[in-house]
């Protein structure tokens, strides 16, 4: 938790990791190097134990005005006599898949991710967003698909992701116009959870959210997460089944028994997730 970063920040904040956008003068715009250093924080926060949830907002003006265009179509190969199309687009093909592993790796973060949204939300921001497991807003939060306004398909998550959570029809209207949406829309159709009526109220509440699911066990808050990721992939059955088999393994805890133990007592129970 230690490792320096340039275009992010990383903090701990007892149980809780706050990864912070912190490019503010380029509106956190995502060079290829913010991509390296997401999945290096990640890499970092889901393997320690200390932590229970993850917590990413921006500094600046924005959440993010998405891919750094102009960076990334640097490092793509110019055509030329050692260069043919093919290998070019073998390059291109590359960057891609690497992108989507560094919002892949949020999406599987075993920790639950809370996104803060203020300002614009746009392309790779809503990428990123939409691979969080909760999204909360400010009243200011703009946000939209901005690829199709690029003459672009967006390809870094938020077509596969965010269908579960608006429904087809919304996603398609967002995608086939690249119109913004404001936040109280987006939270209308589920986009994200709840607007505040500003960044500092935001900030507030994502941080008494994060304390709260920090307070839980974090044993049985990842199991959660385990079986609900499980359960937007496989039927209703096959869902029953894999909850089961959690808990024959899982129940009988130390958590659980604190629980009991504090319940009787008429305390709060001082989990050690295991």
């Amino acid at each position: 938790m230690s490792e320096s970063y340039r275009l992010i920040r990383l903090e701990r904040h007892g149980a809780v990791a706050e990864i912070v956008l912190n490019n503010p003068g380029s509106l956190n715009a995502m060079q290829p190097l913010f991509f390296a250093e997401l999945a290096r924080a990640f890499a970092a926060v889901s393997d320690d134990d200390g932590v229970s949830v993850v917590l990413i907002w921006a500094e600046g003006r924005v959440f993010s005005v998405g891919l750094d265009l102009k960076e990334a179509m640097g490092l793509i190969p110019e055509l030329g006599a050692s260069t043919s199309t093919a290998a070019r687009n073998r390059v291109l093909y590359r960057i891609i898949r690497d992108f989507q592993a560094c919002f892949t790796a949020v999406r599987r973060c075993p920790k639950p991710v809370i996104a803060a949204i203020h300002g614009m939300c746009l392309g790779g921001g809503l990428d990123l967003a939409s691979a969080c497991d909760i999204r909360l807003a400010a009243a200011d939060a703009m946000l939209a698909i901005q690829e199709t306004k690029m003459a672009m398909v967006a390809d870094l998550g938020t077509l596969q992701r965010i269908g579960r959570l608006c429904g087809s029809g919304f996603v398609r209207e967002m995608a086939f116009t690249g119109n913004m949406i404001g936040a109280q829309r987006a939270q209308a159709v589920g986009l994200v959870n709840e607007v505040f009526a500003d960044r500092v109220a935001l900030m507030e509440a994502a941080r008494r959210m994060a304390g709260t699911i920090a307070a839980n066990s974090s044993l049985a808050v990842q199991g959660v997460k385990q079986v609900l990721d499980h359960a937007d992939e496989h039927s209703e059955e096959d869902g029953l089944e894999y909850v089961a088999q959690w808990n024959t393994n899982f129940f009988l805890s130390r958590d659980l028994n604190e629980a009991l133990q504090a319940f009787r007592d008429k305390r709060e129970p001082r989990f050690s997730g295991d």
